[in-house]
């Protein structure tokens, strides 16, 4: 079977289409005069605009003014003076979750999101680290608890929204790749008993890792030294004795350690302390009860 043809055209398309001799017209080289319709091979389809000309001078000739639009009203700038500048001060060092507030009574904000890799230890009591679960997960962060004893937990995790999956509870040794991000930050709150095994998962960018500890134990300066970031609540002397040559603190703040009171957290770095008292809004205290140190 032969391949079909295509007709054979040249010039413009449409050129050669509808050439009708109109009646009585005859071209200059005595060929048909083409329709004034049809297209022809100089054509460029812009159709020609008369009495413009000085118009598009006018405009071009016109100062050219940044910004678009219309000018709209002048207003004052705003400008204040050197000496108010500390009036308009945001009060928060930082952002993340809201642990409680210091010694100004200013919100003590601790900053769980993180690019780099972010390890914290709390040495004290569940109630601290469920408060601290339940808000980094009201701040977007998914939460994944690894326990020994998910039964004090369940409840807190079905007020979180266990159908939104922001808070998980898994076995100790079960937590699986999380996959955080910048957009999907994870915390992960170890509570694992006195002697907390190496986990699966560790602190990586974009996911913290809590550590909760009740008290002292053998686990403690292998955790003490590789923390970001020490809580310490209410300890025995002893305790407070051992904190003090591990993160040298001074001879006031050791002795305050037996004394603080429920809610009220030393967190402290190599460098840098400060203390927070966490009180719980309404929602918590109805979940969680009031601030203990002992479980």
């Amino acid at each position: 079977m032969s391949t079909p043809m295509m007709p054979r055209q040249t010039g413009m398309p449409g050129a050669g289409l509808g050439r009708q001799q109109p009646q009585g017209g005859i071209g200059q080289d005595g060929e048909p005069a083409q329709p004034r319709h049809v297209a022809t091979a100089t054509d460029t389809g812009v159709i020609p605009v008369f009495g413009h000309d000085d118009e598009s001078q006018q405009q071009a000739a016109r100062p050219r003014r940044p910004g678009f639009g219309l000018r709209g009203p002048r207003h004052l700038r705003h400008k204040v003076a050197v000496e108010q500048l500390a009036a308009i001060g945001v009060p928060l060092g930082d952002d993340g979750v809201v642990i409680g507030t210091d010694a100004q009574r200013q919100p003590a904000v601790l900053g769980l999101s993180r690019r780099t890799a972010y390890d914290v230890l709390l040495i004290g009591g569940l109630w601290t680290a469920q408060v601290l679960a339940l808000r980094a997960a009201g701040t977007g962060a998914r939460v994944a608890v690894e326990t020994g004893r998910a039964h004090v937990w369940t409840a807190l995790v079905r007020a979180a929204g266990a159908e939104q999956q922001c808070m998980t509870l898994y076995d100790v040794g079960h937590v699986p790749s999380l996959g955080p991000s910048v957009s999907s930050p994870v915390v992960i709150i170890r509570d694992c008993g006195m002697k907390p095994p190496r986990g699966r998962v560790s602190s990586a960018p974009w996911q913290s890792v809590v550590t909760l500890l009740p008290y002292l134990s053998p686990a403690a300066p292998r955790l003490l030294q590789t923390s970001s970031l020490v809580g310490i609540q209410r300890v025995s002397p002893d305790e407070a004795a051992h904190l003090s040559r591990t993160m040298r603190l001074p001879r006031e703040e050791t002795e305050a350690l037996s004394t603080l009171g429920d809610g009220v957290t030393l967190w402290c770095t190599r460098k840098d302390r400060y203390y927070s008292l966490t009180q719980p809004t309404d929602a918590e205290a109805g979940l969680l009860g009031n601030p203990r140190r002992l479980d």
